[in-house]
């Protein structure tokens, strides 16, 4: 199951692409610039969810193995 993190981090990498094509077919490099930085922060974002959660995962598994 995704957490928070992870889906923030698509919905920003999924924003900073509209944004750099947008700024690409009506010729704005500032624009572009942002949604270039936007899914770069996306992915960051999301690879901390995604190691966030398999920390989870392995916390959890470790308390089901000690708890037998």
């Amino acid at each position: 199951m995704f957490n928070k993190d992870e889906v923030e981090g698509k919905g920003k990498q999924v924003k900073g692409k509209v944004k750099e094509g947008v700024g690409k077919a009506i010729g704005n490099r500032s624009l572009q610039d942002e949604g270039h930085a936007d899914q770069q922060e996306g992915e960051i974002e999301e690879g901390f969810g995604k190691a966030r959660r398999k920390v989870g995962e392995a916390v959890e598994k470790v308390g089901k193995t000690i708890s037998r």
